[in-house]
């Protein structure tokens, strides 16, 4: 029996950008409120039957496979509050097509979980970590958890997965003067640091004037010694590659603002609530819950992902005079 064409013809962009990662957040819940992510005040949840099952969620994965997806990452929110995900990931890794499944977490609960993690097949993990100071990590997240994430990373280190990059937000004022003790850890552990620029997004706690962008926190790191830079591979996200000389592990640096990285993007991102985005820095969506539930086959799946393939923008106007703000806060787009 032959596929239809529209359930294999490989997505690409109008800017012939050939679409091979998708960013599944599997929740909209979190167990810490950090400035940039949370807005004030209470967070609204999503209800039960707003968000994607897993059943769903695999269903687009395979529609996806079908469409060149060829790398998967597990968000959230916090992806280990919701049950079942250990599962979820073993699903995703036995699926023959699929490359590279990987999980961002922000580490509260990864001690605990690793080895079920490791078991279900994941080796590549993100941890968030925008402190190494226990007081200014609860006063950046809200929760006095510092301890607990390190543990996990630790457990992590010694159950064997690799890379295991640590996410760090840079933010002026905030946390800036930690960058050289951030990219010290690369030369004591083999771990990916990644510094990533603060994007305005949403109703956050954070602001524009709290932005240090990459040429400012290269020149705070190389007093360290000389950044050499990585080759980069085949299923690589956007982060620029480097090894202080000596170093056992790298830093990369995430320039969404001083140096766009746009015409790279590979990427779709699927929300909990089964909004499809092509940008994380543009409000702009397309249903896939609605095809999903409507009876419809795996053609009208696959329709929403061309058409969202279709209105991806060339670049993001973030920091532009005429750019449009995104409304969304990041705990609901997904990291």
């Amino acid at each position: 029996m032959i596929s239809s064409p529209s359930l294999t013809a490989p997505l690409t962009d109008p800017e012939h950008r050939a679409i091979r990662y998708l960013r599944l957040s599997i929740t909209d819940r979190c167990n810490l409120r950090c400035l940039y992510c949370a807005p004030d005040g209470r967070v609204p949840r999503l209800a039960h039957d707003q968000i994607l099952s897993y059943e769903e969620i695999l269903r687009v994965v395979q529609v996806g496979v079908g469409l060149g997806i060829r790398k998967v990452r597990v968000t959230g929110g916090e992806p280990l509050v919701r049950k079942g995900v250990v599962d979820l990931l073993r699903r995703l890794v036995a699926i023959p097509e699929i490359e590279d499944v990987s999980l961002t977490t922000n580490g509260v609960l990864l001690e605990s979980c690793a080895k079920a993690i490791f078991d279900a097949g994941v080796r590549r993990i993100n941890v968030s970590l925008d402190s190494l100071n226990r007081q200014r990590y609860a006063h950046i997240t809200g929760y006095d958890r510092f301890d607990r994430v390190w543990a996990g990373i630790l457990r992590a280190h010694a159950m064997g997965f690799s890379p295991i990059k640590i996410n760090v937000v840079a933010m002026r004022r905030i946390n800036d003067d930690e960058i050289a003790d951030f990219a010290r850890l690369s030369m004591a552990y083999p771990f990916h640091i990644r510094f990533i620029e603060y994007m305005p997004i949403g109703n956050s706690r954070t602001t524009v004037q709290d932005q240090i962008l990459t040429p400012e926190i290269q020149d705070r790191i190389r007093v360290l010694g000389e950044l050499v830079p990585v080759e980069g591979q085949k299923n690589d996200g956007p982060a620029r590659r480097f090894r202080i000389s000596g170093a056992k592990g790298e830093v990369g640096f995430i320039s969404a603002l001083s140096q766009h990285f746009c015409d790279q993007c590979n990427r779709l991102r699927l929300t909990a609530d089964g909004k499809l985005r092509a940008c994380l820095l543009s409000d702009r969506y397309e249903s896939l819950k609605e095809a999903l539930r409507s009876g419809k086959g795996d053609a009208a799946v696959a329709d929403v992902f061309r058409t969202a393939v279709q209105k991806k923008w060339a670049g993001h106007r973030l920091g532009a005079d005429d750019t449009v703000p995104v409304t969304e806060f990041m705990q609901k787009i997904g990291g």
